[in-house]
């Protein structure tokens, strides 16, 4: 598996208003079994505000990792940026869906 830097650059890039998953950050860095170290990657993250972690999201679109960002401060980021959130789910997933194995050809 890549290591954290290489996490990083590719959440760097997912454009505002749109997320990924762990998987997805995975897999397009080789390692189609790695969404848990992508996790762990994202947890590392916090603090570092130039990593838009709160867009790296479970395969079903569930804020998985909303109990490190406090509160509901993961849902407040999204809306933010135009998505709905209901039941810690993104409303829509799909057609908000960036997927870097595509986007990044």
């Amino acid at each position: 598996m890549a290591d954290f830097d290489a996490i990083y650059q590719v959440v760097s890039l997912i454009p505002s208003g749109r997320v990924t998953s762990y998987g997805a950050i995975a897999g397009y860095l080789g390692s189609k079994g790695g969404a848990r170290f992508v996790g762990w990657a994202m947890n590392a993250s916090h603090g570092q505000a130039s990593i838009p972690a709160h867009r790296v999201v479970n395969r079903n679109g569930v804020l998985t990792g909303k109990n490190f960002f406090g509160g509901n401060r993961m849902q407040e980021l999204l809306e933010a940026e135009g998505l709905t959130i209901q039941n810690d789910q993104i409303l829509n997933f799909h057609s908000h869906f960036w997927d870097p194995s595509i986007e990044l050809l």
